[in-house]
């Protein structure tokens, strides 16, 4: 295609119309649910100009850019409407369409109402695809769409030219993090380390950080680990012109494999049974209910089926009714028309952390405010944030009781408990009993200082190695660790474990014991002699949730202990997957050695 028939195409497609939007959910992770779709735009099907990225490059070259991108955005706003999707709409706009002398004032605004849709559901998504020259020329004309009601997302931060700049400068209310640091951040640290940091900048500056390009599970629980709530990509959704909204398909995806391991606990204990309200129930009888009960905070609201739409607030409807003629406007309508419907929703089966973090994460959630409960989304009773703190509180008191000193580990009582709910739950899982070859030795040698080097840095490896998620682990004592795994991939990490462990002890030796691999101290029984450097042996014991009523904590326990010492007569690095069939006690010598 040549320059001029690029250009007559490009007007012919603004003549005609001819664009079409796409569109791909933004989730929050907290909530499980659609918080917002970006909207693409796309060429016509059998043209070269179908690609985003010619099409916009074109009209950028022929100096209509302005005119390309409010069609783009009539025809999403449109669309977005029709469709009735729920969440905030984010718009694609290029800075400079927004500095050039014809930009037309207004226009956005009267897109949006032609369609009756709000400027608080709309976010100006900047695409920085070129320099920007005059950047105070661009934040006068964001603060013309921020006193509008729109709101403002940066996107791809660390890929622009200066977004670093931009955000600092333009404080928008949004950060979407460029694809690039999300591709395969579980396995680059790096990559992790700047995720995290932008997160806590994001934190200071009171930003929401959207991370985007999601294609891998692993890459979310990373993202989820680190604290990013907001996600977009492959994973939970592509581009599509008619995307459906399926909770159930939503959460499958967002699915995290609930543990037995978890020392978190859920918040059935907080349910405050009080009666719903229904949404066509009057306002004067609702003002009523709380004049009735002094300490009542929130009264939901559920439909017909029971689920619940929204919640009242005791503070808010007071505030309301207080202006003048609210009784007589007011005291005859629906309660619904009064309610917050973006009241915090949580599923019974939520662990304290979860509803607590969700609690924190909502900027217009506050902690003397109830939030609704539901069991399969059906209304169950409210919760009060301050019992779940409190509750946390509590929990972690009790960790910090029977942790291990110098770890700060879960010590014996928690890994009892811990292997109590497995068998509880019958759920299935790895028994890891990890111990350390020739440290008694190396610490008399070496001192306890470095031994509690050692012991230390194994803890942390540990902790990195676990998927927080699903997996536990836990100090026995001394040189003895505990993990309980269910991680599908839970070989691997195991290995990877043994590689930083060596990593870790070639930092501690002193030269000639590295060179010769080997170093001299006194045995048990005193005789000096030549010892291994230090090597972790792992006994493994795989427990069947089918077969967890035949065995109790302690035994589970004993026979992971016996693969370790089946492990230990191993030289070198050893795991050893104990094979003993769970109804048989005379044969304890079944096992596989599966590395050494």
């Amino acid at each position: 295609m040549t320059v001029s028939e690029q250009r007559q195409a490009l007007i012919s497609i603004l003549n005609r119309g001819a664009v079409s939007s796409l569109f791909q959910p933004i989730v929050s992770m907290l909530e499980e649910r659609i918080v917002g779709f970006e909207a693409l735009s796309r060429g016509p099907s059998d043209s070269p100009l179908h690609s985003p990225v010619t099409l916009f490059a074109a009209a950028r070259h022929h100096g209509i850019l302005t005119e390309l991108e409010m069609l783009c955005r009539d025809r999403a706003v449109s669309r977005f409407c029709n469709l009735n999707l729920p969440g905030k709409l984010f718009l694609n706009v290029s800075p400079e369409s927004l500095l050039e002398h014809q930009h037309y004032p207004g226009r956005t605004l009267e897109i949006l109402q032609r369609n009756g849709l709000s400027p608080d559901q709309v976010v100006i998504e900047l695409t920085e695809q070129a320099p920007i020259e005059d950047l105070s020329l661009l934040q006068n004309a964001l603060h013309h769409y921020r006193d509008m009601g729109f709101s403002i997302a940066l996107d791809d931060l660390g890929a622009g030219y200066s977004s670093l700049r931009l955000w600092s400068e333009l404080q928008p209310e949004f950060v979407k993090i460029d694809r690039h640091f999300v591709d395969g951040i579980h396995r680059d640290p790096v990559k992790r380390e700047f995720v995290a940091s932008i997160l806590q900048m994001a934190k200071a500056s009171r930003a929401c950080v959207i991370a985007e390009g999601i294609e891998q599970p692993e890459e979310l629980a990373v993202l989820e680990e680190i604290g990013v709530d907001w996600v977009q990509g492959y994973l939970l959704g592509r581009p599509d012109a008619d995307p459906r909204i399926d909770d159930i398909n939503l959460s499958e995806r967002l699915s995290r494999t609930q543990s037995g391991a978890s020392e978190d606990a859920p918040i059935h204990s907080l349910l405050l049974p009080i009666p719903a309200v229904p949404e066509n129930t009057k306002v004067q009888a609702v003002l009523d209910c709380f004049q009735q009960q002094p300490t009542l905070n929130t009264l939901a609201i559920i439909d017909e089926q029971g689920h619940p739409i929204g919640a009242v607030q005791r503070h808010a409807l007071s505030q309301t009714m207080l202006k003048p003629f609210a009784q007589e406007i007011y005291n005859r309508k629906p309660i619904r028309q009064l309610m917050d419907p973006d009241c915090l929703t949580v599923d019974i089966r939520q662990s304290l952390q979860r509803v607590s973090r969700l609690l924190t994460s909502r900027a217009r959630q506050r902690l003397e405010d109830d939030f609704i409960i539901v069991d399969q989304g059906l209304y169950k009773g409210l919760g009060r944030g301050i019992d779940v703190l409190r509750q946390i509180t509590e929990l972690k008191l009790q960790q910090a009781r029977h942790a291990n000193p110098l770890t700060l580990l879960p010590g014996n009582i928690p890994i009892q408990q811990c292997l109590q709910r497995l068998l509880e739950r019958e759920v299935d899982a790895q028994l890891c009993y990890i111990d350390l070859d020739n440290f008694k030795p190396f610490n008399d040698l070496y001192g306890y200082g470095k031994g509690d080097e050692i012991l230390l840095g194994l803890a942390q490896l540990l902790r990195e190695l676990c998927d927080p998620r699903c997996d536990f682990v836990g100090h026995i004592g001394g040189d003895d660790f505990m993990l309980v795994m269910r991680s599908d991939d839970w070989r691997e990490r195991l290995q990877r474990l043994d590689d930083r462990f060596q990593q870790l002890c070639r930092t501690l030796y002193r030269a000639e014991h590295l060179q010769s691999q080997c170093f001299t101290a006194p045995d048990r029984e005193g005789r000096w002699r030549s010892h291994d450097l230090l090597n972790l042996s792992i006994g493994i014991l795989p427990l069947v949730g089918s077969q967890a009523r035949q065995f109790d904590p302690a035994r589970l326990a004993e026979l992971a202990s016996r693969a370790k010492h089946e492990a230990k007569k191993q030289r070198g690095f050893s795991l050893v997957i104990q094979t003993l069939p769970p109804d048989s006690q005379d044969n304890p010598e079944r096992y596989l050695n599966l590395c050494s």
